[in-house]
């Protein structure tokens, strides 16, 4: 049996594990009250159109009517009916109680059926403190920590006049139907919420066949993930040849379902619109470049340029295909017999710092050469056809790993719905040992699969691989819980060999002097998953803790990509705080393990902005705001090392554990030391069976277990 750390109990939901607030709406209702609170959720449509928390509906009695059932699910696509405890308006909305109603919510924002909403409810989403009445019409704040048993609002705290209203001429403005509203939601400017959009918009289209709204609908389905869904809508209507961006939407989500020819066509359409040309010829490229076909895709991204020449996707594509810098030719592969094919995600220049360090540190725990010699290179997102097959099984093996390759909206296409492009067939004709090394399960709480092709993919791919490792026992519960029970023992625990770099690295030395600093990561990918409302408060938090561990260190910003550098600019606007910025996407691996090595601490919300520190012997704390940041810390047995971004307290707490810290520096870094020799003695328990697959019995390098 391969020796691994003992876990921490895996938390059931995450939410558990990220502390994000669970926040949601709610009234109480009699038969008598449906059709205002059908006007109620008219207006906060209206009104807060990128606002679609959880609506609860208390109704008294044995139940509503199914008509008027039907009549509120029409209106909003998270509505919850529930009976309610009581009949009492007064008694219905405790939520302190695990046994109560509303005992799953942390924060309830209570609306009397008999208003609307006519401003903006931010300011209620965002109070985190105490219970708060507002008028008219008992609106009124709860909060689970804060909520008396028994919740009269003329006890809580008054809290002023909310964006609500009982006037009659404003409920008369919501008096709509069902395709009124529909048309007035699509018709409103501006950030609207992927599942209103959704739930008005499919039946808009549906009668009205019109375009445009179609084309905003496809795009919010695009930003959920949800290719299919989009493509359909688009291929639901009769788009004009002369609308150029629905036409590069509809090329979207056909690329992302691997409709590559379709996909082309649509988009070359979309080419001939001077503001949508520099998109199109980017997915153009991209789409070539998946093929292999570096020579048309510069050309489109050449093109892409031309129409804007600070296109960012463009620009990317143009770099990507232009070959060796300078014109200089790269070293030559080895033999075949002697490499291993190495499938993994290949970070483009100024890319996510962790995600290039990734399939080099892979390469470290199979011996101390990484380079052409010894590996084939592969990258995930490029379309693995006939060629790619007959180069990988004229090799000793593959190995699969360098990333959170299992997640559905990185590189989306229709042949796995995972990183690797990799139709079933060609996967079930590769004949060397295949090896999933180190990759992580790394959807967002809230981000779902095409569960039907993803796990049939994952299922054939565990069928397939001689070894699989996952980095973290996390990924492992969610992997398993979607096989049957006979492969869940061909799941096994590998962690991130990032986070063993101090035994990997050849020569490595730890820093005789470390620079008084501490380093800050935050990411901003998927910002709504990470912090939902809570933004302000995290800022606010972090810049509080900020001043204090600034008397003791130098506090720094570490950018592992472009948009992390947001964190020093929304610090320097909203708090006078100003952080020099490290631009870690700019650096090489060496660049990037010797700044982690030399300082004290990083706080950093990203998983390899914990995980590489860590690897290299420093301190860390993690700012959790993904699931995988916990299961990490989970199993190094260290929960304390993390704070959540939702905590209220996270400004205290997060100078307590950073100063707890540095001022023991010496005993934890010594720590990190032996929490590393745990995860060190997997990796080498994990490469003896490695050899044993690749049936190389001599040659390991001492800090290099696999060989």
């Amino acid at each position: 049996m391969t020796p691994t750390p003992t876990p921490s109990p895996a938390p059931v939901t995450a939410h558990s594990l990220t502390g994000k607030r669970r926040i949601a709406f709610a009234a109480l209702v009699g038969d008598d009250d449906v059709p205002g609170l059908l006007t109620l959720l008219r207006s906060l449509a209206l009104s807060n159109p990128d606002v679609c928390e959880d609506f609860v509906v208390l109704h008294r009695g044995p139940g509503l009517p199914p008509a008027s059932v039907a009549r509120i699910h029409a209106l909003h696509p998270r509505v919850e009916l529930r009976p309610a405890e009581t009949g009492s308006r007064r008694d219905a909305f405790r939520i302190r109680d695990h046994d109560t109603v509303l005992s799953d919510y942390d924060t309830v924002i209570v609306l009397d059926p008999g208003t609307v909403v006519r401003g903006d409810l931010g300011a209620l989403l965002r109070l985190r403190e105490g219970a708060v009445a507002f008028t008219p019409g008992d609106t009124y704040v709860i909060q689970r920590d804060h909520a008396e048993t028994d919740p009269d609002p003329a006890g809580v705290t008054p809290g002023g006049e909310a964006p609500v209203s009982a006037s009659p001429d404003d409920r008369s403005a919501y008096e709509l139907s069902d395709a009124e509203l529909h048309a007035a939601y699509l018709a409103l400017n501006g950030t609207t919420h992927h599942d209103l959009i959704v739930h008005y918009g499919t039946p808009h289209v549906a009668r009205t066949g019109d375009v445009e709204s179609a084309r905003r609908v496809a795009l919010a389905h695009i930003g959920a993930g949800e290719f299919q869904e989009a493509a359909d809508l688009l291929g639901s209507v009769r788009i004009p040849v002369n609308e150029a961006w629905p036409h590069e939407v509809y090329g979207h989500a056909l690329m992302s379902l691997s409709r590559y020819e379709e996909a082309e066509a649509q988009l070359l359409l979309a080419t001939a619109a001077p503001k949508r040309a520099a998109t199109a010829f980017a997915r153009l490229a991209q789409i070539a470049w998946i093929h292999g076909d570096d020579t048309t895709a510069q050309r489109h991204a050449m093109n892409g340029l031309s129409a804007d020449p600070t296109h960012r996707g463009a620009r990317q594509m143009q770099r990507r295909t232009t070959g060796a810098p300078g014109g200089v030719p790269g070293p030559r592969e080895g033999a075949a017999e002697d490499q291993l094919a190495h499938v993994a995600y290949y970070m483009p220049e100024q890319g996510n710092a962790g995600d290039k360090l990734l399939p080099e540190s892979v390469r470290l725990t199979f011996g101390p050469d990484t380079g052409p010699r010894r590996w084939h290179s592969i990258h995930a997102h490029r379309l693995f056809g006939e060629a790619a097959l007959e180069r990988v099984n004229a090799r000793r093996g593959l190995v699969i790993g360098g990333g959170g390759l299992f997640i559905p909206d990185t590189a989306p296409n229709g042949n796995s719905a995972w990183q690797w492009n990799v139709p079933d067939a060609l996967l079930d004709r590769i004949d060397v040992p295949v090896m999933v090394y180190a990759v992580g399960f790394n959807a967002f709480d809230g981000q779902s699969y095409r569960r039907e092709r993803f796990n049939a993919s994952l299922r054939r791919l565990v069928e397939r691989s001689a070894f699989f490792g996952l980095r973290n026992h996390g990924s492992i519960e969610k992997v398993r819980a979607l096989l049957p029970a006979e492969l869940h023992e061909k799941v096994r625990f590998q962690p991130c060999p990032t986070t063993v770099t101090r035994q990997l690295v050849e020569g490595w030395t730890d820093p005789a002097h470390r620079e008084n600093t501490v380093l800050i990561n935050a990411a901003y990918d998927r910002a709504g998953l990470r912090f939902g409302h809570d933004y302000g408060h995290f800022l606010a938090e972090l810049a509080k803790a900020i001043r204090v561990l600034g008397g003791h260190a130098e506090v720094k910003c570490v950018a592992h990509s472009l948009d992390d550098e947001r964190i020093a600019f929304d610090l320097r606007r909203e708090h006078g705080i100003s952080l020099p910025v490290i631009p870690m996407y700019d650096s090489g691996n060496d660049g990037i393990r010797d700044v982690y090595a030399r300082t004290k601490l990083v706080i950093g919300m990203r998983g390899h902005a914990g995980m590489i520190p860590f690897g290299c012997g420093t301190p860390i704390i993690s700012l959790i705001s993904h699931p995988k940041m916990a299961y990490f810390l989970a199993d190094i047995e260290r929960p304390e090392w993390g704070v959540s971004v939702h905590d209220k307290n996270l400004g205290a707490v997060l100078t307590e554990r950073a100063l707890g810290l540095l001022d023991d520096h010496a005993a934890s870094v010594a720590d990190v030391h032996g929490r590393q020799q745990e995860l060190w003695k997997v990796t080498r328990a994990n490469a003896a069976e490695l050899r044993a697959i690749l049936g190389t019995t001599t040659g390991a390098p001492a800090g290099s277990p696999a060989g």
